[in-house]
């Protein structure tokens, strides 16, 4: 994954902080350990510690506190990983078994606590309270986010304006706190802390509707996720949403109807609405405007190959298959 372009301008950066993130999971129980290194070395594409990296280099930053300000990000998505597969019951992710199908809900939840507190440890350790602030802020969002999903799981009810009010809090936030605390620890300018602040946003936004299209048409072996995923757990996507609001009748009767039951039952004739009722289409596009939105908050910010870096990543969100 690291062989893609915009990892090249940050390869030693991304290297120590591997290095870090191994010793960081250090403990005295083998199990956390043993879980921890299970989940971390699932590979992934680490985004969000990437972002900190490109944006903290783009900003001037030139030391190691950039490596300790990317590990407890990549803790945090980490941690909330592990929960999210227990409250959504998965068994699949990044194309192998998750942690919760090995070992058990209760050994998968503690571990996550686990590496949340981990993280706030080295956020105390990097001593600067408006890093904390926002961290402490984003981790209370991120769970707002996802109790407000669980509370639409199979409600057919569900709005856009919902819907995008779930996925900046459940999945954008943690890229926006990525690209908005890098930008703090190089002490930028309010200009472009704002900018890079909504850069995150953007771009999280733009890979969860790219998400959103690949859950119906992408493929699952290169995805490392079941095609379908989101509908059998009953949750009412972007593509969904606008195939009840601009479908047919009928398409609408199908989609509500397979929303409010879950399962896969239906998901042929689903994927064929989505695509047929332009919902598809749609959703891309509003993750191509998210993606052009994050690269016109990068002009705030000087020339450089990190800068040229996330613009690609931008691209990338929006061009990406898997």
């Amino acid at each position: 994954m690291t062989t893609l372009p915009f990892y090249s301008a940050v390869t030693e950066d991304f290297e120590a902080v591997n290095q870090l993130i191994m010793r960081q999971l250090h403990s005295r129980v083998p199990l956390v350990e043993k879980i921890g290194n299970y989940i971390i070395g699932a590979g992934g594409k680490r985004l969000r510690p990437l972002v900190v990296l490109l944006a903290a280099r783009a900003c001037g930053v030139n030391d190691t506190r950039q490596h300790s300000l990317a590990a407890i990000i990549e803790f945090l998505h980490t941690a909330t990983l592990l929960h999210d597969d227990v409250v959504d019951t998965s068994d699949m992710r990044r194309g192998r078994s998750t942690a919760n199908a090995l070992w058990g809900n209760a050994p998968s939840v503690l571990v996550g606590d686990f590496l949340y507190s981990r993280a706030f440890e080295m956020m105390v350790e990097l001593g600067d309270m408006r890093i904390m602030r926002a961290l402490a802020n984003a981790t209370n969002v991120i769970a707002e986010g996802e109790v407000l999903q669980l509370s639409k799981v199979r409600d057919a009810n569900t709005d856009e304006a919902t819907y995008l009010e779930v996925i900046r809090s459940k999945t954008a936030m943690l890229f926006e706190a990525s690209s908005h605390t890098a930008a703090l620890l190089a002490d930028a300018s309010e200009a472009q802390i704002e900018a890079l602040r909504q850069y995150g946003d953007a771009l999280g936004v733009a890979f969860q509707l790219v998400d959103d299209v690949l859950d119906y048409s992408g493929d699952a072996s290169a995805m490392g996720k079941n095609v379908g995923d989101d509908l059998a757990e009953g949750k009412p996507t972007l593509p969904l949403i606008y195939a009840m609001r601009e479908g047919t009748p009928e398409q609408a009767r199908l989609v509500r109807h397979a929303i409010q039951k879950g399962g896969l039952e239906d998901i042929g004739p689903i994927r064929e609405a989505v695509e047929s009722s332009g919902a598809l289409a749609y959703t891309q596009r509003m993750a191509q405007q998210q993606s052009d939105l994050a690269v016109e908050m990068l002009q705030t910010l000087p020339p450089s190959v990190f800068r040229d870096s996330l613009e690609q990543l931008a691209r990338f969100a929006i061009a990406r298959q898997f």
